[in-house]
C-alpha cells in the first residue's frame, strides 16, 4: 500500500480525509487487491475452461466470430444491460448492443450480451408497496451484474445502466469482479419539458385540493414526456456526475440525449476505450482503478453539485466493495471544505440540460482541479487522466472530439470556485439523542435551517397524508415518520410528503420531517433530516419520541435532540410498530421475496448492504 504524497496545489483538508480513509481500510483494501492480483494471474477464460464449457459460452455466435475468439483469441467484450422498455431512461438501451457488437467487430474484438439486470423507477412505485423493494434492488442488480460476469469468458465488460440504484448495483457487481476492465455507458436525459418548478406549484395545487386529477397527470405528463432520464438532478443524474469524476465514462458522456449523432459516437468510443485497457493495451482493471482517491473524488463532485443525499448510502456500499471504508463523518467533513459550484433542480431552478449547455460536468470538474478538490493523480478509462473529463465532447465533419468547457454558459447555473454559490457543499450531519441523520441544505432556504416545534409522530406516510387532509397539521411542527429504515421495510423514498409539507412551509409554518426513511435528491425546500441511524425497528431513539416532544432539529450547529430531560429520556421505553403494520410490509408485490434481506440488512451508514 502507498502512502499519500500531498498533491501541491492540494487543499490540505482533502488529503488529511484521504489519508485517514486509506489507513481505515489498509486491511480490506490489501486484501482485496491480493483477490484481483490472483484473478488476473490466471490464464484466459477460453485457454483455462473446458472444451464443453468454452462451446456452451459460444454455441450462438456466427461462425467467423466463434473462429476469432476461440482460435485467434481476440477480446472477447461482456455487455451487462438494464434494458427495459417501460423505463424511460432505459429504453434507449435497447439498440446498443447491435452498435457495440459491430465496433467491436471493426476492432478485432467480440462482445456478448452477458446478461440484463432488473431496473424498477422510483417515480412509478413513488408512495406504493413496490417502492420497498427499491432500495433492496440495488444489491439484486449487484447480483445479477454477477450472474451475468459468473460465466470467466470475459476480458472486459461494458454497464449499459443510468437510473438511481441501477448505476450503483452495477458498480458494486463490477468491482467484485475487480480484475477485469470496465466502462459504463450512460444513454443520457430526455429532453426539457414542463419546468421542475411549475411541476412543483401543480404538485403543491393538488395537495390543497385546488386542481384535480386530470389537471395534475396532465402536468407530470409534459414533465417525463419521452425516452431518456429524468431532468432533475435527482440520484439518477447524479450517479452520472459520479461516474465522470470516477473516470468511468467516456469523457462528457453523461448528459447528451440519447438518440443525437454524439450519442452513437459515445458509445462507440466506449467500445474503443475498453479494449484499449485490456491486457493487450494499457490494462487497468476496475478494482485497481478504483481507489480510495476516486471514491473521494466522487464524494467531493456529488457535494459541489447538490447532489442525492441517497449517495450517503450508495457510495458507503460501492467503497466497501472495493475494501474501502467510508461513513458520513467523512461526507459532512468534505463538505465543510467543497463549495457548492451549480443550483439544478431541487437546489435551483435549472434542469440536466441547461446544466450541461451551461458547462456541465466538464466546466465542474475543471474548476475543482484547478482548485485542488479532486485527486489529479488518477487512473481513469480514458487517456488523459482526470483532464480528459473538464472537456466537452462534440461531432465535427462526423469525427468525435473534445474540446474546452470555456467559461460558465450561465452564471445562475454554474460559477466559478472563486465565486460559489455556498462555501460548503450544502450537506450537514446531525447528531444528538435521536441518532445520527444527514440533511440536504443547499436548496433549503437559510431561514429553515433550524427548526424547533412539538413533534407530531406517524408510523407511516399513508397516516400523515391522512392527518394533512383532515387540516390536523396547521401549525409548527416537527413531522416524524418512522419505522422506515432498512430493516422495517426496505427504507422507502418518502417523496409523496413533499408537496403537503411544502404547502405548510408556504403558509408560514415552521415545518421539518425526521425519519429514518429516505427522501433522495428532490427533497427540495423543506427541511428534512433523514437516514436517522439507528432506525426505530432496531430500537433507535426515534422509538422513544412521544407526541408533543420538542425537537430540534438544528443544521448550522449539526445537532438532532428531542428536548427531554435526560432521566426522562433514559427511563422511556421504545415504542414497538404494531405487529399488523410490521406483517404488512411483509405481503404482497413480491415482498416476501426480500424478508431475508429485510433481516440482514446492516445500517443506512453502513450502505444497507445485505451481502457483507
Amino acid at each position: 500500500m502507498y502512502r499519500l504524497q500531498p498533491w501541491p496545489a492540494m487543499k490540505p483538508a482533502l488529503i488529511e480525509i484521504t489519508e485517514r480513509i486509506r489507513e481505515r481500510s489498509a486491511a480490506a483494501r490489501g486484501a482485496y487487491l491480493a483477490r484481483i492480483d490472483r484473478m488476473v494471474r490466471r490464464e484466459r477464460g477460453t485457454t483455462r475452461l473446458g472444451c464443453a464449457n468454452v462451446a456452451h459460452a459460444f454455441a450462438a455466435l456466427p461462425a467467423g466470430d466463434k473462429l476469432r475468439v476461440v482460435a485467434e483469441h481476440v477480446p472477447n467484450v461482456g455487455i451487462v444491460s438494464a434494458y427495459n422498455d417501460m423505463l424511460s431512461a432505459h429504453q434507449p438501451y435497447e439498440g446498443f448492443p447491435a452498435v457495440i457488437r459491430d465496433e467491436a467487430r471493426r476492432h478485432g474484438a467480440n462482445a456478448q450480451v452477458a446478461g440484463g439486470v432488473p431496473a424498477m423507477c422510483d417515480g412509478v412505485t413513488q408512495g406504493t408497496p413496490g417502492m420497498e423493494l427499491s432500495l433492496f434492488s440495488r444489491d439484486t442488480i449487484a447480483m445479477g451484474t454477477a450472474v451475468a460476469l459468473s460465466h470467466d469468458v470475459f476480458d472486459a465488460a461494458l454497464m449499459l445502466g443510468v437510473c438511481d440504484k441501477i448505476v450503483p448495483g452495477l458498480l458494486i457487481g463490477a468491482l467484485h469482479f475487480g480484475h477485469l476492465p470496465v466502462v459504463f455507458v450512460p444513454a443520457g436525459p430526455m429532453g426539457s419539458g414542463l419546468s421542475n418548478n411549475a411541476k412543483s406549484k401543480v404538485r403543491e395545487r393538488y395537495a390543497q385540493g385546488q386542481v384535480g386529477r386530470e389537471e395534475l397527470l396532465e402536468a407530470e405528463s409534459a414533465a417525463y414526456h419521452s425516452a431518456g432520464t429524468c431532468t432533475f438532478y435527482g440520484t439518477a443524474n447524479s450517479n452520472q456526475m459520479l461516474l465522470e469524476a470516477m473516470g468511468l465514462h467516456v469523457p462528457g458522456a453523461a448528459f447528451v440525449h440519447p438518440h443525437s449523432g454524439l450519442r452513437e459516437a459515445l458509445t462507440r468510443e466506449a467500445v474503443r476505450t475498453v479494449l484499449s485497457i485490456t491486457q493487450r493495451g494499457r490494462f487497468q482493471p476496475i478494482g485497481r482503478l478504483v481507489d480510495e482517491r476516486v471514491i473521494v473524488n466522487a464524494m467531493v463532485a456529488l457535494l459541489a453539485t447538490g447532489g442525492s443525499t441517497n449517495h450517503l448510502i450508495h457510495w458507503v456500499a460501492v467503497a466497501r466493495s472495493a475494501g474501502i471504508t467510508i461513513d458520513w463523518t467523512d461526507f459532512a467533513d468534505l463538505s465543510a471544505a467543497v463549495p457548492l459550484l451549480s443550483r439544478v433542480y431541487p437546489n435551483g431552478s435549472a434542469d440536466v440540460n441547461q446544466f450541461q449547455a451551461a458547462g456541465g460536468p466538464g466546466y465542474v470538474l475543471r474548476e475543482l482541479l484547478d482548485a485542488g478538490c479532486l485527486h489529479p493523480d488518477v487512473a481513469t478509462v480514458a487517456d488523459g487522466g482526470l483532464r480528459a473529463y473538464t472537456r466537452i465532447p462534440a461531432l465535427e465533419e462526423g469525427q468525435l472530439g473534445w474540446r474546452d468547457a470555456g467559461p460558465s454558459g450561465d452564471d445562475a447555473i454554474l460559477r466559478p470556485f472563486a465565486a460559489p454559490f455556498s462555501a460548503s457543499g450544502g450537506l450537514k450531519l446531525l447528531t444528538g439523542n435521536l441518532g445520527r441523520a444527514v440533511i440536504k441544505t443547499s436548496a433549503v432556504p437559510d431561514d429553515r435551517h433550524v427548526v424547533e416545534a412539538p413533534a407530531r409522530l406517524f408510523d407511516s406516510q399513508e397516516a400523515l397524508l391522512a392527518a394533512f387532509n383532515k387540516g390536523e397539521l396547521e401549525r409548527d411542527l416537527v413531522a416524524v415518520v418512522r419505522f422506515q429504515g432498512p430493516h422495517a421495510n426496505g427504507m422507502p423514498e418518502l417523496h409523496k410528503l413533499t408537496p403537503p409539507l411544502a404547502v405548510l412551509q408556504g403558509k408560514g409554518f415552521k415545518v421539518a420531517l425526521v425519519t429514518d426513511g429516505r427522501m433522495s435528491g428532490a427533497s427540495g425546500k423543506v427541511p428534512a433530516a433523514i437516514h436517522v441511524t439507528p432506525e426505530a425497528l432496531a430500537g433507535g431513539p426515534l422509538a422513544k419520541l412521544r407526541d408533543g416532544d420538542l425537537v430540534r432539529m438544528d443544521a448550522v450547529a449539526g445537532t438532532l435532540t428531542a428536548l427531554v430531560g435526560a432521566e426522562e429520556w433514559a427511563a422511556r421505553d421504545a415504542a414497538t410498530i404494531e405487529f399488523g403494520a410490521a406483517e404488512a410490509n411483509g405481503h404482497d408485490l413480491g415482498r416476501e421475496l426480500f424478508a431475508g434481506m429485510r433481516r440482514n440488512v446492516r445500517s443506512a451508514e453502513e450502505g444497507a448492504v445485505t451481502w457483507g
